[in-house]
């Protein structure tokens, strides 16, 4: 079970508000919005995550079961900087070193994250291997490719 911190809904659904909105700027750069749908209830969910993108990659972490209806790759959009995009997404569950490379990258590009995953620093800005491979347990990795062009709203 992990240890991380619960987002309480009222904050994920003010989160989901303000990046909706015209100041998303505030927190946009590291938080986005993730829409799928459920395997079994074919239901929409959306939900707000933290980030790091590289070109049409993004790269997501969660230690929640959401991530279970991405698995074997699933359509998403994900709002970024206040534009939506469509996406495909896939789950990575249990290959702990790619886990641990990424967690690793994503913490390089987004400090503030390490907080969630209880990882810290050496004295040259890396992710300390020992608590890294400890978050790696409890969390899972979701990359999205996001398609070509942008979703017009």
């Amino acid at each position: 079970m992990s240890t991380a911190p619960t987002i309480p809904p009222i904050v994920n659904r003010t989160m989901a508000f303000v990046l909706r909105s015209p100041l998303h700027d505030l927190v946009s750069r590291s938080v986005l919005l993730i829409t799928f749908t459920g395997r079994k209830s074919g239901q929409r969910y959306t939900t707000p995550v933290s980030y790091s993108q590289e070109g049409d990659q993004v790269t997501i972490f969660t230690h929640a079961a959401w991530w279970k209806n991405l698995a074997g790759g699933a359509p998403v959009v994900l709002r970024i900087r206040g534009r939506d995009y469509a996406g495909v997404a896939e789950a990575v569950a249990n290959d702990k070193p790619a886990i641990a490379a990424a967690l690793a990258e994503h913490l390089r590009r987004v400090p503030s994250d390490a907080r969630y995953y209880h990882v810290t620093f050496d004295s040259q800005g890396n992710p300390d291997p020992v608590t890294l491979e400890e978050a790696v347990e409890t969390v899972t990795l979701i990359h999205v490719r996001l398609e070509a062009e942008r979703i017009l709203q």
